[in-house]
Order: structure tokens, then C-alpha cells, then sequence
């Protein structure tokens, strides 16, 4: 008679098992279930409710998500964060592969440049924000360094409003983003470059490849899943874009540099729309969603067409 097949149940209590361990997890997992999952439930629930100051007044169905297309400031916040990912995270993947290439060879004191391209990534990034402020106020060390520079061109300039500028603001949060986060891009580059093997180089080499042949056929290939993963990762945290805008221009002028995010928590906390914030939240996770399963499709494409 045939032995009975093993049980394939998730929790399967075997003999040799001790409960103690599971005493351990209990408290990171109810925390997982109360302030993760319940909340993101709730969540969902309350954006088709009617929810201000006094808490829940009634179910609104669908309403909430049709006055948010409605919402023209919404709108605005979108093509805001639209631009902030196609400059922020493009400029970053190449700023930080350019500079683990950099860093990649062996030069002296190599380790010191490394520890100065990352000491952005552990600084408080409100404190790195005051400092941009100051840099690139109206009379400040940026337009000083630009205006000295076109006077040794002979070229009119005009000191850009950095902060006070619609036209503006938006780079202002562009820059300090990209001084903020490069370095991180940069460790990672870093990492998957000294994952590569120096024989493919050699062989590279050895057929006639130059440096930027072998740069192109052997080091981006390789380094494709890396690049996949940061491409996913920046796109994720420039949806998700915050303190820069909040502390740098607080939205301004006119919207003009105001974020998803910061629209939402205005809504939520300035407003008391919890309904509205809630709405905003699940429109936004969907958009990173789809974008998330797009680049996915797209990656697997890409893997299947260097194959061939």
C-alpha cells in the first residue's frame, strides 16, 4: 500500500518544531496585520465613503474618484510628477553609472571618492534641502558662479528665480533630488560592475573590441537586471516624491512644483478629506502599478530578444 502523501498545508505542525519561535514573530506580525493590512483595507473602504473631520458620514460610491478626475489642481500634481520622472530618474541611472565607472577603476584614493559621492544618501535630506535653498536663492552662489560665467562670454543673463518661478521650481527639486540619490544609484552600479567577469573583458579585448565596444556589448548587458531594478526602484520613489518639493518651493508657485504625495497629505491633514487623500493614494498605486508590471513585460522582452 502506497505511503500517503505529504500534507501541504502552509502551517504544518511537525514534532520537531518549537513554539516558542512562533511566539517571537507574534508581535512583528500583528503589527504587519493591524498598521499594514488594516490599514491599506480601511483605506480602500474610505475612499468610497464620505469621511471628514467628524470621521465616517456615509457611503459616496464611486463620487470621490469622479471629483478627482474633476480636480484640475490633481491633474496639475500628476504632469508635476510625470516630469519629475522622466528627468530625475533617466538623469540618475546615467549620472550613477557614469560615476561607478569612474570610481570602478583602479585610481588612488578611489575609496575617499566613493565615501564623499555617498555621503548624500545618509544625509537628512530637510537639512540638505535648506542648504539648496540657500545656494540657489535669488542672490545666492549659484546665480553669483552663472552670472561671473556669462560675463567672461560677453552673454546677457538674467539670475533665474529658482524657488519663486513656475518655470523654475521644478528644477530646483530635480537637482536636489539627483544630489540626494545618485549615490546610491552609484553602490549599486558599483556592486554589479565587480560582478562582471574581467575574463569577458579580455576576450573582448582580445577580438578587437575598444572600450566603448566593450562598454556597449559586455558591461550593459550584464548589468541589465541591475539597471531594471533601479529603473523600477526610481520610478517608484519619483511617484512617491515628498520632503524635496514640501521643504524646497512647499508646492509653489501655484502648484506648479506640487506632488502626488504632497497633494495628498494636503487634502488629508490641511483640509480633513480623508476621502479625497484616500482616492488619491489607490489612484496612484495603480498607476505604479501598471507602470511596475509594463517595465516587467518589457524586461522579460528585452532578456528574450538578447538570447536570440
Amino acid at each position: 500500500m502506497a505511503p500517503h502523501a505529504p500534507s501541504r498545508r502552509l502551517f504544518r505542525w511537525r514534532p520537531d518544531q518549537q513554539w516558542e519561535g512562533y511566539l517571537f514573530i507574534l508581535p512583528s506580525f500583528l503589527g504587519f496585520l493591524v498598521f499594514i493590512v488594516l490599514a491599506v483595507l480601511m483605506s480602500l473602504g474610505i475612499s468610497f465613503s464620505s469621511w471628514g473631520l467628524t470621521g465616517f458620514r456615509g457611503f459616496a460610491g464611486v463620487l470621490n474618484y469622479q471629483q478627482l478626475l474633476r480636480d484640475p489642481i490633481f491633474w496639475q500634481t500628476f504632469w508635476n510628477t510625470a516630469f519629475y520622472i522622466v528627468t530625475i530618474v533617466p538623469m540618475q541611472l546615467a549620472l550613477g553609472l557614469a560615476m561607478a565607472v569612474g570610481l570602478n577603476q583602479a585610481i588612488r584614493g578611489v575609496t575617499a571618492y566613493r565615501l564623499i559621492y555617498f555621503m548624500p544618501v545618509v544625509t537628512t535630506i530637510v537639512a540638505g534641502a535648506i542648504v539648496f535653498r540657500l545656494l540657489l536663492a535669488t542672490n545666492g552662489p549659484v546665480n553669483n558662479l552663472l552670472a561671473s560665467v556669462f560675463s567672461l562670454l560677453n552673454i546677457p543673463f538674467s539670475a533665474p528665480n529658482w524657488l519663486g518661478s513656475s518655470q523654475f521650481s521644478k528644477w530646483s527639486v530635480v537637482m536636489l533630488t539627483l544630489w540626494k540619490n545618485t549615490g546610491f544609484t552609484m553602490v549599486v552600479y558599483l556592486a554589479a560592475l565587480q560582478g562582471v567577469p574581467k575574463e569577458l573583458y579580455d576576450a573582448a579585448h582580445t577580438d578587437g573590441a575598444n572600450a566603448w565596444q566593450r562598454f556597449r556589448h559586455v558591461t550593459l548587458p550584464l548589468i541589465s537586471p541591475t539597471t531594471f531594478f533601479l529603473f523600477i526602484f526610481q520610478m517608484i520613489g519619483a511617484f512617491q516624491l515628498f520632503t524635496e518639493p514640501f521643504v524646497m518651493t512647499q508646492g509653489g508657485p501655484a502648484n506648479s512644483s506640487l506632488s502626488v504625495v504632497q497633494y495628498i497629505y494636503l487634502a488629508a491633514f490641511r483640509d480633513i478629506r480623508m476621502d479625497k487623500a484616500a482616492a488619491m493614494a489607490w489612484v496612484l498605486f495603480l498607476f505604479i502599478f501598471a507602470f511596475t508590471l509594463f517595465q516587467n513585460f518589457m524586461q522579460r522582452r528585452w532578456v528574450h530578444y538578447e538570447s536570440e
